[in-house]
């Protein structure tokens, strides 16, 4: 009899494991579609695995204990004066130290690994996209291209994106979970992140910060296709007979009334994100870049051009 309580509660924890485990193909995190998300798994699941070293057996034992040393187990061991073990004083410290130990290597290595400041090393040269974060939309330019789309984004396969991303509302969060690496936009400030998609598809993207009550409806579309549909797509665009002058702007930033539909903008306001930075900071300049104080003109002063 007890030894079938001990299968009937094996069966039950494999069984546990594999309908976690089987459900993981359906969680974004657990299907990656770039270097940065498959490495970001593999952090998730190799400290998973660690952890569960630890919380298995505590599971494990807080079953097994009360059947073993019960009453009524006449077969058990009885000793009542037993107060120390050196076996078990070396497994409770050892087990936690090294786990610790490999968990803190992981996170130290990972971290500078998967910063997301850190460009991605390619021959391709990487498609730059400015974020800006509204009210409850995503609005992205591509100064390279001078082009812009409201909770859309598309881009080649293979080559590296790199982000420029900021807020012109309250603090919201950037995430493509199949590409990896969520990070904030804050109001008047710059943060950056590259991502690369190796795989062709259309990849979900959010924000993940609750910003007020159209933030549900605050996500967008990632396409990555091939070059030549990446090319065809911007030439679309271009067809546009919106343009993103500074008063369509304004109109754009103004809170949405449920899911704002996919915008096409054939032309950019120059300089139109460093304007929407210095709106919090007059000052503003990126230190990193090839700009530097007052080296783009104030979009104000300036007209969108008709040219493509």
């Amino acid at each position: 009899m007890q030894r079938k309580k001990h299968f009937v509660f094996a069966g039950l924890l494999s069984l546990g494991a594999v309908t976690f485990l089987g459900g993981c193909s359906t969680i974004l995190l657990f299907d990656p579609k770039g270097p940065i998300g498959e490495s970001e798994r593999y952090v998730i699941i190799a400290a998973m695995v660690l952890m569960a070293i630890v919380v298995i057996p505590v599971f494990v034992m807080a079953f097994w204990f009360p059947l073993k040393y019960r009453a009524s187990n006449t077969a058990s061991t009885y000793m009542p004066k037993w107060s120390y073990s050196a076996k078990i004083d070396f497994f409770m410290w050892a087990v936690p130290i090294a786990i610790v130990t490999v968990l803190a290597i992981l996170a130290w290595t990972r971290t500078h690994s998967l910063d997301p400041y850190k460009p991605i090393q390619s021959a391709e040269k990487p498609i730059i996209i400015e974020a800006v974060s509204l009210d409850w939309k995503w609005l992205f330019i591509y100064p390279e291209q001078n082009i812009a789309v409201v909770n859309q984004i598309t881009f080649p396969v293979n080559v590296p994106l790199s982000f420029k991303i900021t807020s012109d509302t309250v603090m919201t969060s950037f995430f493509i979970p199949q590409l990896g690496s969520q990070i904030y936009a804050m109001g008047g400030m710059q943060t950056k992140l590259h991502l690369l998609a190796d795989k062709p598809g259309t990849y979900a993207g959010q924000n993940n910060q609750i910003s007020g009550r159209g933030f549900a409806d605050m996500h967008f579309k990632a396409n990555a296709v091939s070059r030549e549909e990446f090319q065809s797509w911007v030439e679309k665009i271009r067809q546009s007979k919106e343009k993103l002058d500074l008063d369509r702007y304004e109109k754009l930033a103004k809170p949405s009334d449920g899911y704002h539909p996919v915008t096409y903008f054939s032309a950019v306001e120059p300089g139109l994100f460093v304007y929407i930075m210095r709106k919090f900071d007059p000052n503003w300049s990126e230190h990193m870049g090839h700009m530097s104080r007052g080296s783009v003109p104030t979009p104000a002063r300036t007209g969108v051009s008709g040219e493509n």
